[in-house]
């Protein structure tokens, strides 16, 4: 199975010779069915500031230089849809080749995307597996085997005996964090039996103090609370804060998709035992990639080969023909942290 832009591919009929010789500009169709030259790309992601998306920035900017695009990122000051929405929505009128977007809830901005895509803009998405309005999704990973790989962390931290835990995430719509969830639950339910969640996701919006706060709450609703697992990067801060000040550290596990200079300091002091994450920056190029290789009008394949660590054979998704996964997940603890220095 293959994903390739075909309104941008006839767009492209004059120019595409010359983009396949390495031309470096990106060739996107208008309204009115001409073509511009437009080198401007847009990165919409989930929150202004913050580490995570600071870290993709500096990917969106490396990229940008070797390809000779501009690269432009922009988020709300919170994370809601609504804000996002909004954003999108006044970018297209700019026009650029391509817009990039981390979304805090696909199924909201089917409808804003769909716009841009009739507007001829090009539309990659990432931490959306199966959002409908894209010309490709590309994940880090799939969602579903990271979530079991988190559990089977978890459950290796608390020990033979099980116990009960939690799991955080950014918000209740998002759905890679949920899709990391139900991969959590679906493995311990098949591999350890003696795991349990207390139940549904808590959210966090996106918030260390509010993880902070809710883990304080879990640990006095739940006095044999043996494991948290969070999915926003600054999930596991707020938590391990918490089970920090209950003198928790030894027999509460803290596990969660964060980055070193995010929780470094929380797994020094053993707070937090294990983060996980993909590099932002990696993942951004990857977006940015594949969009300048739909301008070209090149297509995207199972195999297809991004040439970024971790996207080297990217595979298709069976449940959805413009979804595609890296393999690019890595481990760090106090031990290692030092070797991912952002």
């Amino acid at each position: 199975m293959k994903i390739v832009r075909t309104a941008s591919a006839i767009a492209f009929g004059v120019a595409a010779a010359s983009l396949l010789a390495g031309c470096s500009a990106g060739i996107g169709a208008t309204t009115d069915g001409a073509t511009s030259t437009s080198t401007s790309m847009t990165n919409i992601v989930k929150l202004s500031g913050g580490d995570w998306f600071n870290r993709m920035e500096t990917g969106n900017q490396e990229w940008a230089a070797e390809n000779d695009f501009t690269v432009n990122q922009t988020a709300g000051d919170d994370s809601s849809p609504e804000k996002q929405i909004a954003i999108i929505s006044d970018t297209i009128p700019q026009k650029p080749a391509a817009i990039t977007v981390v979304p805090n809830a696909p199924e909201s901005i089917e409808a804003v995307l769909k716009r841009a895509r009739d507007a001829g803009i090009i539309v990659v998405t990432h931490e959306a597996a199966g959002i409908v309005n894209t010309d490709a999704d590309i994940e880090a990973f799939d969602d579903e085997a990271y979530g079991a790989h988190q559990m089977d962390l978890l459950a290796s931290c608390m020990g033979d005996a099980g116990g009960t835990y939690a799991h955080f995430v950014g918000g209740l719509t998002v759905t890679s964090h949920n899709n990391w969830v139900k991969g959590a639950e679906d493995q311990a339910s098949s591999e350890y039996p003696k795991v349990k969640s207390i139940g549904d996701p808590i959210s966090s919006d996106e918030s260390a103090d509010t993880a902070y706060q809710r883990t304080k709450e879990l640990l006095a609703t739940y006095p044999d609370l043996r494991g948290i697992l969070g999915a926003a990067s600054t999930d596991v801060v707020g938590a391990g804060r918490a089970v920090a000040e209950a003198g928790k550290e030894d027999s509460v596990c803290v596990i969660g998709t964060s980055l070193p200079s995010t929780a470094g300091d929380a797994l020094k002091t053993g707070a937090v035992d294990t983060i996980t994450f993909w590099d932002p920056a990696l993942a951004g190029k990857a977006m940015l990639t594949i969009a300048k290789k739909l301008l070209a009008g090149e297509e995207i394949v199972d195999g297809t080969d991004l040439d970024i660590p971790g996207y080297e054979k990217i595979t298709q998704s069976p449940d959805s023909a413009t979804t595609f996964f890296g393999t690019a997940w890595v481990d760090v603890t106090a031990e290692n942290a030092a070797d991912y220095p952002f």
